[in-house]
């Protein structure tokens, strides 16, 4: 059964809650607010909805009339402090399964909580619950920490810049903080840069006017004005060639740019998220990416785990790749054994979570019979996860350690200890450019904490404060 969802700004409400669910043994999550609950919609979703109406940043009632689009079938109790008609009315006329007034008998709030529990599973049993599936799936910390970010940046107008390997759901990510912006109602727009050809490229960006060129037979409008008040999604970004960047860069500058062959500046009213599966970094130190570009983008950067780092994700995904490519195809659903389970979550998956999407279609196509065993798998992923090595640095850490020990030296632990510390805060700083609140909270270290070890281990020099 899924859980129940509890949302007040409250705290004390949400732990008189929390205790009476956790004796009552039902399954809960509480939120302190409704942009959380929102953000947790996209890896979850509830079987009741118990929500305040009056919170900071989002009210219960424009959350009920979210979930009631998105999950109608979903019952939804709304609770209140301010018991007047007014709210009383709008709470039915939203959808409310129920309306609960503070201060509350416990057991009378318990009660209908199981009563809109037992309202969940009847829709349930009778398949018109309906739920659609969420944007993106995943109950791994790393995912998780990929949702409160989009939670926290749903009403942000800042660029993001989203990291990851090949594979990852870079675009599935971009689409939600789109869907989740004040930009939503408008258009989503995506582009692979790496995709076009550099000499279409830039009319593809910002379009053209007629006789702009041999072929230019119209005036055509580019993607920055097909996004108009939404969101331009430029992926593969380190593969922009450098005379475009300066375009770019112009356009995030300033706001403005030209259609090829135009003079009519036109302005830009879009929101820019940007992906690559480059270290954008080394590309800016190799010459192939603008510095001042790369720090235009960088404003917020949000990085996805590939799935070797997820690996209790697996089972969720399978399951919902197998199923969707079964509704898909119109034919029933294979089922993963679980040996076949345990080794796929071995397996490094270096195409990701599309590699892992690809394979269960495959099953759903080729497995002989409704289990999948290991002997189904194609061949390539019958073979025997590799067994694990060191990490290329800690490789060389224990290559630098055994050569001193060869040397007869001691005190190793705080001489390797002292480089560790060293390799570890200027590398922080040197990714916030400066900015030590920031690089103490990458390194997990308070910002007194940070400042002390730089003074104890000489690197004023070398770490300016921002």
């Amino acid at each position: 059964m899924k859980p129940v969802w509890i949302i007040d700004d409250d705290r004390s409400i949400r732990w008189v809650f929390e205790k009476a669910l956790g004796r009552e043994g039902i399954d809960f999550r509480t939120f302190a607010s409704a942009r959380e609950a929102e953000a947790a919609l996209q890896a979850d979703v509830p079987s009741v909805v118990v929500t305040d109406i009056r919170m900071p940043g989002g009210s219960g009632l424009e959350l009920l009339k979210g979930l009631k689009e998105r999950l109608p079938r979903v019952p939804v109790i709304i609770m209140t402090a301010y018991s007047d008609l007014e709210s009383a009315v709008s709470a039915f006329q939203g959808g409310a399964f129920e309306y609960l007034p503070k201060p509350f008998d416990v057991d009378h709030a318990v009660e209908l909580i199981r009563r809109a529990l037992a309202e969940s599973l009847r829709q349930a049993d009778t398949g018109e619950e309906g739920t659609p599936a969420p944007e993106i799936l995943g109950q791994a910390p790393a995912m998780q920490e990929v949702f409160r970010a989009i939670g926290r940046l749903a009403n942000s107008q800042a660029t993001v810049l989203i990291t990851g390997e090949s594979g990852t759901g870079k675009e599935l990510v971009a689409r939600a903080l789109h869907r989740h912006s004040p930009r939503a109602a408008r258009p989503f727009i995506a582009i692979n840069t790496a995709a076009i050809p550099k000499d279409l490229l830039e009319s593809e960006l910002f379009g053209h006017e007629r006789g702009a060129f041999t072929g230019a037979q119209t005036q055509r409008r580019g993607r920055f004005e097909q996004a108009e008040g939404g969101t331009l999604f430029l992926d593969e970004i380190g593969d922009m060639p450098l005379d475009l960047q300066t375009r770019l860069l112009r356009v995030l500058s300033d706001g403005h740019f030209y259609r090829v062959g135009g003079h009519q500046s036109i302005r830009a009213n879009v929101r820019v998220i940007a992906a690559t599966h480059q270290d954008l970094e080394q590309r800016v130190k190799e010459g192939l990416f603008r510095e001042d570009l790369y720090h235009r983008l960088n404003v917020i950067r949000l990085r996805l785990p590939p799935l070797r780092e997820r690996r209790e994700d697996i089972p969720l995904l399978a399951r919902h790749f197998l199923q969707k490519s079964a509704r898909e195809l119109g034919v029933e659903p294979k089922r993963l054994s679980e040996a076949a389970l345990k080794h796929l979550c071995g397996l490094d998956f270096p195409g990701n979570v599309r590699q892992l999407e690809n394979l269960c279609h495959w099953l759903t196509v080729m497995a002989p019979g409704q289990n999948v065993d290991i002997a189904d798998l194609p061949p390539e992923f019958r073979r025997e996860p590799a067994p694990s090595r060191p990490s290329g640095w800690i490789a060389a850490l224990e290559s630098a350690v055994q050569n001193a020990l060869d040397q007869g030296r001691s005190g190793l632990m705080d001489d390797f200890g002292r480089e560790f510390e060293k390799a570890l805060i200027l590398k922080a700083l040197q990714h916030t450019g400066g900015r030590r609140i920031e690089a103490a909270q990458l390194l997990g270290l308070g910002r007194n904490t940070l400042t002390r070890k730089i003074q104890e281990l000489g690197l004023e020099q070398d770490a300016p404060s921002r």
